[in-house]
């Protein structure tokens, strides 16, 4: 019995038996998307020299003959595949992450809501996706060969496997996520914060932000720089044309509406 200085009481514990529920369902969901990355961990770490050997082809390929990457710690050899194997254990279940996610936001959406939501949560995978494989595929190759044959003829290139790793993981996140920036625009135009219009008449201001952030994303040179904001742009026009389209459906279903 809850007494008049007691703020517990029956209406106070009905509200907080629901936020019990979601707190143990999120605690859930978390913990399967854990053991979903450890197990995905696992099955891949007896691959672990091989993922990096991989990770590495795009400059061992274009090194001079005789020269090698090295490990300048002493647990390099160790920590750098298993660092990037774990990276890539997240990369892969991240699908699987996301579902668990979105069955937790799910219940709590409309069905319009969730009509849209599912394209998108699916388009951000593969863009994020294709982001690191155009890094890894056309970025990659063109850099290091630039970084190879621009230094001195006296100076052996041997880059420390430790310092690679955490370059091209960085240069693998930037891309990816420059890749969202048509999801971002179809967003800010879809939920009314700014209209294809007003985006359009930014773009010189657009162009410009694409080469800062490939600046602060990417080394301090030219080529890498441009090989970010170059896509950047052409993604944010591509997220204009879809708005555009959306646009464009939304006018004639409520031309429709009041014809009816």
């Amino acid at each position: 019995m809850s007494t008049p200085g007691d703020s517990r009481g029956p209406q106070n514990d009905q509200h907080q038996a629901p936020l019990i529920e979601h707190l143990i369902e999120l605690r859930m969901r978390l913990v399967r998307a854990v053991v979903v990355v450890l197990v995905v961990f696992l099955g891949l770490y007896a691959f672990a020299n091989d993922i990096y050997s991989f990770v590495a082809e795009p400059l061992m390929a274009l090194l001079p003959p005789g020269s090698q990457m090295i490990a300048t710690e002493v647990a390099s050899p160790f920590l750098a595949p298993f660092k990037l194997t774990l990276v890539v254990a997240v990369f892969i279940a991240i699908p699987f992450v996301l579902h668990q996610a979105w069955a937790f936001i799910a219940p709590g959406l409309y069905d319009n809501e969730k009509a849209l939501a599912i394209p998108i949560l699916v388009s951000s995978i593969a863009l994020f996706y294709a982001g690191a494989a155009f890094a890894y595929y056309v970025v990659f190759p063109l850099l290091f060969a630039f970084f190879t044959q621009t230094g001195p003829e006296n100076v052996a290139v041997m880059t420390d496997i430790n310092q690679y790793l955490n370059f091209v993981l960085k240069l693998f996140f930037a891309f990816g996520l420059a890749f969202e920036i048509p999801i971002a625009t179809f967003l800010l135009i879809l939920s009314g914060a700014t209209s294809v219009e007003s985006l359009s008449k930014k773009r010189p201001y657009i162009f410009l932000g694409c080469f800062v952030v490939g600046m602060l994303l990417t080394p301090p040179d030219v080529v890498s720089q441009s090989l970010l904001a170059l896509p950047m742009y052409l993604l944010y026009e591509v997220g204009l044309l879809f708005g555009r389209l959306v646009r464009k459906k939304r006018e004639e279903r409520e031309a429709e509406e009041q014809d009816s």
